[in-house]
């Protein structure tokens, strides 16, 4: 007998769920609706499952404070109190002015990890293949690990020299250059990449992700080939969302591990990531005389504050002074 016809009145979704579907309305990316649900599901347990509701200031900040005890005090607590803010306002519909007054950790400042030009050289010289090729844009676009990860087809500019990244940190759109000298294996690489996307479309899984308001738009367009990441996987996969099997972009953690044995291999004793490509590309162009705001631009920081951190590389140890030592 249905629930309905023997008076049980339908159970609402649980409090998570409540939080999932509200992330995908608001069009939050799967990497952040997962954080979220966690550090709320950590914020319940760390209450003993207490109901949110029934929590206030005094609960969450001995929740972030636990955090701090912990450890990474700036990256942890920070998303979990946005979490906690979207979680109330969002979800439980509770403005609560109290928790805009929690005090957010403060990064600490710190100066990036760079690699001067041979060690860029011995570091690429190690790595092959589509990874290699992958780092090789890394350092000679500025883009971030994601930025090229999530790369499509259609933004790679060849006649201009220039990849549109899309999308960027703060959803915003930009411009970079395209260097001459990854071009030709480029063009390569997505030779064999029409190979594959053209297996994928007779196989009837050439499908990609596109963010919902463009899915509606053109609905033909996530089997196009203008649309399809430039990097991908070597295997299907099931999307957590839409449940359909399709090929992903590449998983970012292989370009990682790659970089790390090519560290080793070069025999570097600095910490170096893909980030450090980055880091390595903007302060290689202010060495080379290009102007802080063009670097900017180019790195898609909103201020220019934050490109600043770059310019430690134009002075020499100790702000340019010259030691007292040397004079002697």
């Amino acid at each position: 007998m249905s629930k309905y016809l023997s008076g049980d009145a339908p159970q609402p979704p649980k409090l998570l769920d409540q939080l999932r579907d509200r992330l995908r309305l608001k069009h939050y990316s799967i990497r952040t609706e997962v954080q979220y649900v966690q550090w709320a599901r950590r914020f319940i347990l760390f209450h003993d499952k207490r109901h949110p509701r029934e929590m206030g200031v005094a609960e969450v900040e001995a929740f972030l404070t636990d955090l701090a005890v912990s450890g990474k005090v700036a990256a942890t607590q920070n998303q979990a109190l946005s979490a906690l803010l979207f979680l109330y306002r969002e979800v439980l519909e509770m403005d609560l002015p109290w928790l805009d007054k929690v005090v957010r950790a403060k990064r600490p400042a710190r100066l990036p990890v760079v690699l001067t030009r041979g060690e860029v050289n011995a570091v690429l010289a190690r790595m092959e293949g589509t990874h290699g090729l992958m780092a090789q844009m890394l350092y000679g676009t500025g883009m971030r690990l994601m930025e090229c990860v999530r790369l499509r087809v259609k933004d790679v500019e060849f006649e201009r020299a220039e990849i549109v990244v899309r999308d960027g940190k703060g959803a915003k759109d930009r411009v970079t250059m395209l260097p001459q000298s990854v071009i030709v294996p480029l063009r390569a690489h997505l030779a064999h990449r029409r190979v594959v996307y053209e297996d994928d479309l007779r196989r009837g899984k050439a499908s990609v992700y596109l963010p919902d308001a463009l899915e509606r738009k053109y609905p033909n367009a996530a089997s196009e080939w203008g649309w399809q990441y430039v990097f991908v996987a070597g295997s299907y996969s099931v999307d957590p969302r839409s449940g359909a099997e399709r090929r992903h972009h590449m998983d970012e953690k292989l370009l990682q591990r790659a970089m790390k044995k090519a560290v080793q291999a070069a025999g570097l004793a600095k910490p170096a990531t893909p980030h450090t490509l980055r880091h390595s590309f903007a302060t290689h162009l202010l060495q080379g005389g290009y102007d802080i705001r063009t670097v900017q631009e180019l790195l898609g920081h909103a201020d220019v504050a934050t490109t600043m951190i770059y310019t430690h590389v134009l002075n020499r140890g100790g702000r340019g002074v010259v030691s007292p030592l040397d004079a002697v």
